[in-house]
């Protein structure tokens, strides 16, 4: 085992402080990684704060990563050091059962993710990227692309994935019209990815200081969703509509929006159960899902959508030590539109 330093929260109510973790030594088909940017993710607030419960502390949070290849084991055929790579969401999988073989890792009943979730290899509890290094088997770690600026990319690890995978999976493409609820740091990426399939995009927005943003991010349309004249005026003309929002809303008011066999499909994490109502639904044979994140394949897929594309997270890149600062802001919704932590800072 060796010696990392990181930033953990020791309970939900402590501030994140620096600590000293272990990693596993490297094994022969591990990689280790010196951790260059991490993002900040929606989620890693709720789970520092222990939102749905359940969560492991000390906790070392972070699963938008970007680095460098330090090590490799002997068994290591795809990285090599000096490597520019990823690490998102997924740290373990059990590769054997019909999610893993579909390609479709996040879905594994055996799944283990980056952080605060059990770790084979040691036996505890999996440390994130808020690190100065991590170590992490092959099959889980993504080539990055040398065209992208690696703190703006390290979001799309995470909120990237979340969002082109949904995109990918309903076909949205040309021809097609398509809503985005919200523009935060989910909703600006929808935007870029629809647009770069070749949809008309629309924004929703409860804000009118938004448009200017939503339209520079390549929206053909801002809509403010508490405008209800607004609303009834687009109604059954959206194929597809992504909602970003984890704060509470109102899901119906949306499905009236969506043409026949239209779908609304929920990427963000609201903290209580969406009241949905049935005749919105049955009413044009509409559909409502869910989507969380992506597999190991599709993951890899988006980051080479986005080189080819030159799309990238729009971040303010901060220090770890600011980190505190940084979750404050993001609960207040006082960031445009990702936070990205600088970890040679930490080793600095």
């Amino acid at each position: 085992m060796q010696p990392t330093k990181a930033y953990s929260a020791a309970t939900p109510a402590a501030p994140l402080a620096p600590t000293t973790i272990l990693r596993r030594d490297v094994g022969a088909h591990d990689v280790l990684i010196d951790v260059l940017f991490c993002g900040i993710c929606h989620s890693d607030l709720h789970q520092v704060k222990d939102d749905f419960g359940g969560a492991t502390f000390p906790m070392v949070p972070g699963h938008e990563i970007v680095g460098k290849v330090a090590g490799v084991g002997d068994q290591v055929t795809k990285f090599k050091l000096g490597d520019l790579v990823g690490v998102g969401c997924i740290a373990d999988a059990d590769g054997t059962c019909g999610e893993c073989r579909a390609d479709h890792e996040e879905c594994c009943p055996n799944l283990s993710y980056v952080f605060n979730s059990k770790d084979r290899h040691t036996g505890g509890t999996t440390y994130g990227g808020f690190s100065q290094s991590i170590v992490i088997e092959e099959r889980f770690v993504l080539r990055m692309p040398k065209n992208l600026d690696p703190a703006a990319a390290a979001p799309l690890l995470c909120g990237g994935i979340t969002t082109y995978s949904p995109l990918r999976h309903w076909k949205v493409g040309k021809g097609q019209r398509v809503g985005v609820i919200g523009l935060g740091g989910l909703g600006h990426l929808a935007v870029k990815f629809a647009r770069a399939l070749g949809a008309s995009v629309a924004v929703f927005t409860t804000s009118e200081g938004k448009r200017d943003d939503a339209l520079k991010l390549g929206a053909d349309e801002v809509i403010v969703s508490t405008d209800p004249e607004a609303m009834k005026r687009h109604a059954g003309t959206f194929d597809f509509i992504l909602d970003t929002v984890s704060g509470e809303h109102d899901i119906n008011a949306y499905l009236w929006l969506l043409k026949r066999d239209g779908t609304v499909t929920l990427v963000g994490l609201p903290p209580k159960p969406l009241s949905v109502r049935a005749f919105p639904l049955i009413v044009g044979r509409k559909s409502l899902s869910g989507s969380n994140i992506g597999g190991i394949k599709e993951t890899q897929e988006m980051l080479d959508f986005c080189s080819e594309h030159g799309i990238t997270a729009d971040v303010e890149t901060l220090p770890i030590q600011k980190v505190n600062e940084a979750f404050a802001r993001l609960e207040k919704g006082d960031v445009k539109f990702r936070f990205v932590l600088d970890m040679a800072s930490l080793r600095d």
